[in-house]
């Protein structure tokens, strides 16, 4: 996310609405607005071709395929980015560039195999026992790798700064796929889902392609050094962990719930708890701002103390070190704590417009009584997104995979146990797994604001660690002066 403050003080610095309404309009283009627009693709192609018209079972057939597209292909992606980002921001720093792209072919290699792997029998199991068309599994199959490469490319894009472009390229790719569905629809006639799933395929591989063209505008040699990589797999392997724990636990509930009686099978293949995933929906709604809020805030603000605190431990004195890290370290409770007041008022007025509005439009009933408290536990997990992000300032990549595998471990605990409870608490798991995971993370950052002098100025070594016998203390011998 560095780089982000750049931009956000020179649109913040003259401090009046306008600029403040620039600053956040940008902060939800670099953040939330390729989700939005995926959103607005789908709600346009439902709109235009009469989606709601079809009998239930096509409608559940699309359904299920575009939230089993959008969830395997994040979960996948997310396994690696994270030491993308890390070998990305090294060579970078290096200016090692032709290094990039022989990373990015050799990774992309691991994610396609990644992907393909468990999709091949999964469309095999759906066509044999689902019955379902084998141009429809074809064209689901198309629309998934399709956004396992857009997410792939857009990680890349994201080290370099192109936040922006990435959202023009999602708002092109997808409104191009948009086009595409309503000409299949109109003009030739296709049947609606296949015509839907198409435009989704063709809007997520035309905007991979896109960021691909402009990663090459940037990146042009290639070192061909496609296995360098593989040491960082090797030294931030905790990154791997903590990263797929974290996305793995943001579905983690909903994977309990579709394994309960309110459970849905769709063509003998599709699992899905309707209401427990619609509710899930709204309540990450509610609380997805959170993170508009905390990079706008964060890239203005706390990386402004971080950096002054490493200027300080560069070539500054002591004295000047600890009083750099007490303000790095006050501001870093100043912006949770901002993040918490500013993301409780934007919850409750949300919370309270679906409350008042998702009846009007024919969602209510279980839906709404699962509903509050997923928001509550979503709310909660946002905070401690942000705080396993602040020990990514720190390099605490242990604290990183405590935070994130107790809060999967614990969150499918309490999601197995809140659904032998009523409606009203079947998503008290979340809310537990993600304080637990909070809890944790807090803990974690008052360890390293207490040992952060260890951390920083004793973790190096000057000799290369190693296995094997240790070697001798003699470090030289005098040879005897011949008279």
């Amino acid at each position: 996310m560095a780089g982000i403050g750049v931009k956000l003080n020179k649109l913040y610095e003259k401090n009046t609405l306008l600029t403040t309404l620039s600053g956040i309009s940008y902060s939800m283009i670099v953040t939330i607005a390729p989700m939005i627009i995926g959103m607005l693709m789908i709600w346009g192609m439902s709109y235009l071709l009469g989606f709601r018209e079809l009998d239930y079972a096509h409608r559940e057939l699309f359904s299920c395929t575009v939230l089993y597209i959008f969830i395997f292909s994040l979960i996948v992606t997310s396994s690696l980015n994270a030491v993308i980002s890390r070998y990305m921001s090294d060579v970078i720093f290096e200016e090692r560039y032709s290094e990039i792209m022989a990373c990015f072919y050799y990774c992309l290699i691991i994610i396609v195999v990644m992907a393909v792997l468990p999709m091949v029998p999964f469309f095999i199991h759906e066509y044999h026992i689902g019955g379902v068309d084998p141009v429809f599994i074809l064209i689901s199959f198309g629309g998934c790798l399709g956004l396992v490469l857009t997410f792939y490319c857009m990680t890349y894009l994201s080290i370099c700064k192109d936040y922006a472009k990435i959202s023009l390229f999602y708002l092109v790719g997808l409104g191009i796929g948009l086009l595409i569905a309503w000409g299949l629809y109109g003009l030739f006639h296709v049947p609606t889902i296949y015509a839907m799933l198409s435009g989704i395929m063709v809007g997520f591989l035309l905007t991979a392609t896109l960021e691909y063209a402009q990663l090459l505008s940037y990146f042009r040699d290639n070192s061909h050094n496609y296995t360098a990589i593989n040491q960082h797999f090797k030294k931030y392997w905790q990154l791997i962990v903590a990263n797929t724990a974290y996305i793995v636990g943001l579905y983690s509930h909903n994977f309990v719930f579709w394994n309960t009686d309110m459970r849905m099978v769709v063509v003998r293949t599709f699992v899905c708890a309707q209401p427990f995933d619609m509710a899930t929906f709204l309540a990450l709604l509610t609380n997805i701002s959170a993170t508009t809020i905390f990079i706008s805030s964060v890239e203005r603000r706390f990386t402004f103390r971080y950096r002054k605190y490493s200027e300080m431990v560069i070539g500054g004195r002591l004295e000047d070190i600890e009083v750099a890290q007490k303000r790095m370290f006050r501001q870093l409770s100043v912006e949770l704590m901002g993040l918490v007041r500013i993301q409780f008022i934007i919850s409750i007025v949300l919370f309270l417009f679906f409350v008042v509005m998702m009846p009007q439009f024919g969602i209510s009933g279980l839906v709404m009584q699962i509903y509050p408290a997923l928001a509550a536990g979503y709310f909660i997990l946002f905070l401690m997104y942000a705080g396993l992000n602040f020990l990514y300032y720190f390099n605490d990549l242990t604290g990183a995979v405590m935070i994130s595998v107790g809060f999967l471990v614990t969150d499918v605990i309490a999601s197995i146990w809140s659904s032998h409870l009523g409606e009203i608490w079947y998503g008290i798991g979340l809310v537990i797994g993600a304080f637990v995971g909070w809890t944790i993370a807090y803990l974690r950052l008052r360890w390293v604001e207490k040992n952060l002098e260890r951390h920083i100025f004793c973790e190096a070594h000057l000799l290369e660690r190693g296995h094997g016998s240790r070697p001798s203390d003699l470090v030289f011998v005098r040879e005897k002066e011949e008279c």
